[in-house]
């Protein structure tokens, strides 16, 4: 959906050369017109095939290495989903069964028909909803987490504030916890990052990360950036030594801070979780 189609282009062209050293990742599950527009979702057996087949071409690869499913499709069975995987596995054109945003019990249903590697949801100091349910269940049944937004979408670098505008066509000018006085409000959490950061001689963003690095060695954050000097920056977070006293630290700090503003508005928080 990236683009759309434009990203995977890109990364098929990218990893050619060096295709056999690295895991690609795709995901399937949105309707996509002609002209680009998303109508909703669809995760029926035949379109799953149809996007596993587009993805492989545009991707210049013969097997996708972890398919997720983008969102939950209200509409078809979780194991109908699962069963498409499954034989896209046994066809080899795919290695592994991922998903994205869905309820635990969701999770636990598709994974008996076939396991579940990743799931990939929203989870970082100021998003921890996967803590009641979802982290329980992937240490139960050994699925991995794969944060996605572990910055809190730039937030939690420290690099902004009330008074930031955002360009036109930003997602975040949609979002709640990002109008002005969340984000004043939300400053805290980043105060508390900053004086973490200042005791081991490491930026705001590497320790919201060696947080998220911390909680299990299963869990595999993937910020996003636009620039090297971040990747590298970024990168730097798996060498941040965060004791147990250090996590300690930030947990009970952290519980004492109000976040402020929902993380969607409600049109898109109602295809999560489901």
């Amino acid at each position: 959906m990236y683009g759309p189609y434009v990203n995977e282009e890109l990364v098929g062209e990218a990893l050619a050369p060096v295709r056999d050293q690295v895991v690609i990742a795709t995901k399937f599950g949105f309707d996509i017109d002609g002209q680009g527009g998303r109508n909703g979702v669809d995760s029926r057996p035949e379109h799953i095939r149809q996007v596993a087949d587009a993805s492989l071409k545009r991707l210049r690869t013969d097997r996708i290495d972890l398919f997720y499913q983008h969102r939950v499709d209200p509409q078809v069975p979780i194991e109908d989903v699962a069963g498409t995987v499954k034989e896209l596995i046994e066809a080899g054109k795919v290695g592994h069964f991922g998903m994205s945003e869905a309820a635990a019990a969701t999770v636990r249903r598709a994974h008996a028909v076939q396991p579940v590697t990743a799931v990939q949801n929203e989870y970082s100091l100021w998003w921890r909803g996967p803590e009641a349910e979802l982290i329980p269940l992937c240490a139960e049944l050994g699925i991995g987490l794969v944060p996605f937004s572990p910055l809190g979408r730039g937030f939690l670098t420290g690099k902004m504030d009330a008074e930031t505008e955002f360009a036109p066509g930003d997602m975040r000018t949609g979002l709640p916890r990002f109008d002005a006085e969340a984000r004043r409000a939300n400053r805290a959490l980043v105060d508390l990052l900053t004086s973490v950061a200042a005791g081991k001689g490491a930026t705001v963003a590497q320790i919201a990360l060696a947080w998220l690095l911390a909680r299990q060695p299963w869990i595999v954050p993937i910020p996003g950036t636009r620039r090297l000097e971040r990747l590298d920056e970024n990168l730097g977070a798996a060498e941040v030594d965060l004791t147990a006293a250090d996590v300690e630290e930030i947990e009970t700090a952290a519980a004492a801070i109000e976040v402020h503003g929902a993380r969607y508005p409600e049109h898109m928080e109602r295809m999560t979780n489901r």
